[in-house]
C-alpha cells in the first residue's frame, strides 16, 4: 500500500471514502488520483461540521474528478455557502439562478431556505449527480448548459411567471453562485444589464477579480472598461474574502464574494445609446496611454474630441483612466450631439 493510500484509509470513519478506480496500466495516473483522494480527505477531517462529505464520497464513488478545463474548485465549507446565501437575503419563495452547481452543496443551503432554485451546468456528470441529489424535491430544476451560451431569459421567465400566477409577491429573481473563476467576466457581462429579471447578482470570485470590479481607484493600472459597465448597470460591494484553503482542489488564489445590486434601466446612466456608449469607452481604453483626442479620433475630429472634454468640463488632455462613469457619459452625450 502507497503512502498515501495507507494514510487515506487510516482517517476517521467521518471521512471514509471508497477508492477510485485507477487504470492499473497507468501508474502515473494511479499516483495523482491517490494523491487527489488524500487531498479531499485531509480537507473533509479540516471540515467536519460540513454535510459537503456526503457529496464527495459520491462523487469519488462514481470515480469524478475535478476537471481543470471546466474550471472546477468545489467548496468544502458549508459555514461559506450559508453566507452566500444571507448576503443575497435569500428567502422563502424566491427563485435563484444557480451557475455551476457541482455537486449542489451550495444548491442545498438554497433550497434549504425556501428558494427555488434554476441551476445551470455544463458538466453532464455532474447534472445527473445534482439531479439524483435533489430528485426528492420540486422547487429544483437543472439544465446541462454552457452559461455563457445560453438564452437564460427564456428559463427564468416561465419560473416567475408561474409565481405570479400563485399571487406570489416576487417579481425579480436572484443569482447566487460560486462561479468557475475562468468564466466569471463573461458571466458578469451577461447578467448585470438584466436588472428587469434579477435583482442581485451574488459571485464568489476570485479575488483579484473581486477586488478589481469593486476597488478599482482612478489612475491605477487595474482601471479598465468592465469599472464602468459594472457601475453602469449595479452597484457593487465587496463582502468577505475566502481562504483558497475551503476548496478542493485548492486552486493558486483567494476568492471573495461579491454582491451586485442590480438597477433598472430607468436609473441607467442617460445615454442617447449604451452600445455607442461602451464602444466609446473601449476605443479609449484601447488606447489607455494616450490622451482621449487622440484614442477617440476615429469617432470625430481631434479638434472635435477637445470641445466636447471641455463641454463636459474636462480637461482637453484627459486621458482614459482618469475618467469616472459620470465623466465618460459626459463625454458621450457631449460628443453625440456634435
Amino acid at each position: 500500500m502507497t503512502t498515501a493510500t495507507h494514510l487515506f484509509h487510516s482517517l476517521p470513519p467521518i471521512v471514509s471514502l471508497p477508492t477510485a478506480k485507477v487504470p492499473a496500466a497507468n501508474t502515473s495516473s494511479r499516483v495523482r488520483n491517490q494523491t487527489t483522494l488524500l487531498h479531499i480527505a485531509c480537507a473533509l477531517r479540516r471540515s467536519r461540521d460540513d454535510d459537503y462529505h456526503a457529496t464527495l464520497k459520491a462523487l469519488n464513488s462514481k470515480g469524478r474528478f475535478p476537471r481543470k478545463s471546466l474550471g472546477q474548485h468545489y467548496m468544502l465549507n458549508s459555514e461559506i455557502n450559508e453566507q452566500l446565501v444571507r448576503a443575497a437575503n435569500v428567502e422563502e419563495g424566491d427563485v435563484v439562478l444557480e451557475i455551476g452547481p457541482g455537486t449542489g452543496s451550495l444548491t442545498n443551503v438554497l433550497i434549504n431556505s425556501g428558494a427555488t432554485v434554476l441551476a445551470i451546468e455544463k458538466d453532464p456528470h455532474m447534472v445527473a449527480l445534482v439531479r439524483e441529489r435533489f430528485e426528492s424535491t420540486d422547487r429544483f430544476k437543472v439544465l446541462q448548459e454552457d452559461f455563457v451560451k445560453c438564452h437564460i431569459g427564456s428559463h427564468i421567465s416561465p419560473m416567475l411567471e408561474s409565481r405570479k400566477a400563485l399571487n406570489a409577491s416576487l417579481i425579480r429573481s436572484k443569482v447566487v453562485s460560486n462561479l468557475p473563476f475562468n468564466i466569471s467576466t463573461d458571466v458578469i457581462k451577461l447578467l448585470l444589464p438584466m436588472g428587469d429579471i434579477f435583482s442581485k447578482v451574488v459571485l464568489l470570485l476570485q479575488e483579484e477579480t473581486a477586488v478589481r470590479l469593486v476597488e478599482s481607484s482612478l489612475r491605477t493600472p487595474e482601471y479598465r472598461p468592465i469599472n464602468i459597465f459594472v457601475n453602469f448597470y449595479s452597484e457593487p460591494e465587496y463582502n468577505f474574502r475566502v481562504p483558497r484553503t475551503n476548496f478542493f482542489p485548492q486552486p493558486n488564489v483567494d476568492a471573495a464574494v461579491v454582491t451586485f445590486k442590480l438597477k433598472q434601466a430607468p436609473n441607467y446612466p442617460s445615454v442617447a445609446s449604451t452600445k455607442s456608449f461602451f464602444s466609446m469607452v473601449n476605443s479609449a481604453f484601447n488606447g489607455k496611454r494616450k490622451m482621449l483626442r487622440k484614442s477617440l479620433q476615429h469617432i470625430c475630429p481631434s479638434s472635435e474630441i477637445e470641445r466636447a472634454l471641455g463641454d463636459a468640463g474636462l480637461p482637453i488632455t484627459s486621458r482614459p483612466e482618469e475618467l469616472t462613469l459620470d465623466d465618460f457619459v459626459k463625454l458621450h452625450n457631449m460628443i453625440a450631439r456634435v
